[in-house]
């Protein structure tokens, strides 16, 4: 059985990062992973561990932008639909991996996520090949700092959800960035300091964080944006689809645990008898205490 983890995100939320400590992780697990490059505008630099697919293989952005003319974003988008226009260059590429872990790194243009078909297109083809495939979506612990930034975060992450209809996991990356201790002279409060039940609030995502009453904040001179976080509101609670596991990377406990989770998502290994995803307890957040 083949595995496939699509990792996802907006830009800057540590996609790269994140999916090289998950290959050392597997490398070291024994495991064998492999790395597959889907950002077209990627550097070859970047990447800690060579990608064994590489879409600039087929097509880079350098080239779409210098022949055809198109800014970033519709090079990028063209480079995808070139892409599903050559899907059997790319069935052809993951044939030769039998019993793999493929780590999929993806760009950072949510809208490739929430409305263009090219990665529900991809996910269909990659079941259809027999590869076992799941999600990861990121953001970072800075998105915490500002609720309308973390509310806009969820309804991403919830678009993209149904968008692929795969298993799936968001992530809260960075929380070695976050401290409940306003003073720490290792200068990790960047995110900003919280204590652990107010992390618990974004992780598990309350919507009483974004609900206020009327005449509060900035509701009084613009009604309609207090009328559109109140939907908001009722479509979190109506919906709770959206939940975070905390990474921290600087610690290996948070890694495994994200990696266990999925892993049970997945259910790898399934001719062994299926292991429960470690649960977090207060131990967890200790750091941050």
């Amino acid at each position: 059985m083949r595995y496939a983890v699509l990792v996802t995100g907006p830009a800057g939320a540590g996609k790269s990062t994140f999916t090289t400590s998950f290959l050392t992780h597997l490398t070291a697990s024994r495991r064998t992973a492999h790395l597959v490059n889907l950002d077209p505008a990627a550097s070859s630099t970047s990447f800690e561990y060579e990608p064994v697919i590489d879409i600039k293989d087929l097509v880079s952005l350098e080239d779409v932008m210098g022949e055809l003319g198109y800014g970033p974003n519709g090079g990028l988008v063209y480079c995808f639909e070139y892409l599903l226009q050559n899907m059997d260059w790319l069935e052809e590429e993951l044939g030769g991996f039998d019993d793999d872990y493929l780590i999929f790194d993806c760009p950072g243009q949510i809208e490739l996520y929430t409305h263009h078909p090219f990665l529900p297109t991809l996910v269909q083809n990659l079941t259809r090949m027999g590869i076992r495939t799941s999600a990861v979506y990121l953001i970072e612990s800075q998105f915490m700092e500002d609720k309308y930034k973390f509310f806009s975060g969820v309804l991403s992450a919830m678009s993209a959800m149904v968008n692929l209809e795969i298993p799936w996991i968001n992530i809260m990356s960075k929380m070695d960035l976050v401290t409940s201790n306003p003073e720490d002279p290792s200068g990790g409060a960047r995110n900003g300091f919280r204590g652990r039940r107010n992390i618990a609030r974004y992780l598990d995502p309350d919507p009483l964080l974004l609900a206020s009453a009327r005449g509060q904040e900035d509701n009084t001179a613009n009604p309609r944006f207090h009328a559109l976080n109140q939907a908001i509101v009722q479509l979190i609670e109506d919906h709770p689809l959206v939940s975070f596991l905390p990474l921290d990377l600087t610690s290996s406990d948070s890694l495994e645990t994200v990696i266990s989770h999925i892993d049970y998502t997945m259910q790898y290994g399934e001719d062994e008898e299926p292991k429960e995803p470690h649960d977090l307890d207060e131990g967890d957040f200790q750091d941050m205490e």
